[in-house]
């Protein structure tokens, strides 16, 4: 099946039409109008340097459940040592360039362009990074993207053994007491999946989607230099 190709016009085909390997579409802008839409319907950008913007709904997706976070001894040892603290939105923009480092053998999807776009979403109050920190220093982390009770997981990096590990950890048992549904992982990793991710039908997860970005939220939900606690 063919992908489309978007216009200038804020609006996407159904993601039930995207190809096998998950591509919908090609083009557009990444403006908070678009990307907001994107989301809202289960779509996300993914592309690289020198290619136009791409946009994907893959099936299966990859999800995690708060409830269903996955733990090892290990790392739970790790948490209750308290080496580490963990705060929402102190470091943002710290935090997405560290994720757009390239990795070994991988390169980087997070171009210039994404890195900006995202940003205009955070100080929009759509995006937040939860953070990892050791002695003042930030160590590890993520960020993502809140509608709803629905948490988009963008990308999360470490630079100390399990950090971004524990960011998610700590992530999980927040949205589980905010009575959030789900955390979009978007693909298949064998980090996520270790973690507790599981594979759902792209029609679950879009009907999902459906009623969940519909939930409203405490406006202090995402209140800069929130302490997470593992409880």
């Amino acid at each position: 099946m063919p992908f489309f190709r978007l216009s200038k016009k804020i609006d996407f085909p159904p993601a039930w039409l995207a190809r096998s390997d998950g591509l919908l579409c090609v083009g557009g802008d990444l403006s908070p109008r678009r990307l907001l839409l994107a989301y809202e319907n289960g779509i996300f950008p993914w592309f690289s340097e020198n290619e136009p913007i791409l946009w994907w709904s893959p099936d299966p997706r990859l999800v995690l459940f708060p409830d269903n976070i996955n733990i090892s001894k290990s790392l739970n040892k790790k948490i209750k040592k308290n080496w580490f603290t963990v705060k929402i939105n102190t470091a943002f923009e710290q935090t997405i360039a560290a994720c757009a480092k390239p990795r070994k053998d991988e390169g980087t999807w997070l171009v210039e362009e994404m890195i900006e776009a995202y940003t205009r979403l955070h100080k929009l109050g759509y995006v937040h990074s939860i953070e990892t920190w050791r002695e003042n220093t930030l160590v590890g982390g993520l960020y993502g993207l809140c509608l709803g009770k629905t948490f988009f997981g963008e990308s999360m990096f470490s630079f100390e053994s399990d950090a971004s590990k524990i960011a998610l950890v700590m992530l999980a048992k927040y949205l589980r007491k905010h009575h959030f549904d789900v955390i979009d992982c978007q693909v298949k990793t064998r980090h996520l999946l270790s973690m507790g991710a599981a594979d759902i039908s792209r029609n679950n997860f879009l009907d999902l989607l459906n009623r969940s970005v519909k939930r409203k939220n405490s406006q202090q939900l995402w209140q800069s230099n929130t302490l997470l606690t593992f409880i």
